[in-house]
């Protein structure tokens, strides 16, 4: 290979260059199985090939891509802290309230802290400084309301997250299904 195609593809691999392409942050909309709305976070440096291979994996598992808002409505965009809920109680968890937590849940164990996006910062210092261990912290695409699936169902939606997750140009993938933990359970052992 010659060594101006070796430069000129680093060049672009590090942004640097004449012919450089900028990198797009690209959200998809779509549908899986059952009803289940689906976003895809994607960042790419070429807009038609990524939307053409997102289309493809949303057909291929029985779903299909939407047009721009067709599910964004059903979500909101929130910063989500998790924290080990057989650690911590709620009580310890108050430095995020007073640094501006719109709630504290737990779910399997776990509590989630939900912020505003720009509150996220603060009130994970909060709880840093505070002295509790965070899981993960994240600004997320939170379902507004769930679709409950089956066995049958999760399996199906599971495959197209996975499909979409295996995709290079995509960073995120969110839906707004709900399954039992057994059934999840059961679901991912099979994979």
């Amino acid at each position: 290979m010659p060594k101006d195609n070796i430069e000129r593809a680093i060049a672009k691999g590090t942004g640097e260059g004449g012919d450089a392409d900028a990198l797009e942050a690209v959200l998809y909309e779509g549908y899986g199985v059952g009803g289940v709305a689906v976003l895809v976070e994607a960042v790419t440096d070429n807009r038609n090939r990524t939307g053409s291979e997102v289309r493809h994996t949303f057909s291929k598992h029985g779903g299909s891509l939407g047009e721009p808002g067709s599910v964004a409505y059903l979500f909101d965009k929130r910063g989500l802290i998790v924290v080990d809920g057989e650690r911590y109680s709620e009580d310890d968890l108050m430095p995020a309230i007073e640094a501006g937590a719109e709630d504290v849940s737990i779910d399997d164990n776990v509590f989630e802290v939900i912020t505003e996006p720009s509150d996220l910062t603060a009130v994970r210092s909060a709880l840093t400084e505070a002295g509790i261990e965070i899981q993960s912290a994240e600004v997320a695409w939170l379902p507004k309301s769930r679709v409950p699936l089956d066995e049958d169902g999760a399996t199906k939606v599971l495959k197209l997250v996975d499909a979409l997750e295996d995709n290079d140009d995509v960073d995120a993938v969110h839906a707004n299904f709900d399954v039992d933990a057994e059934v999840l359970e059961r679901v991912m052992n099979q994979a």
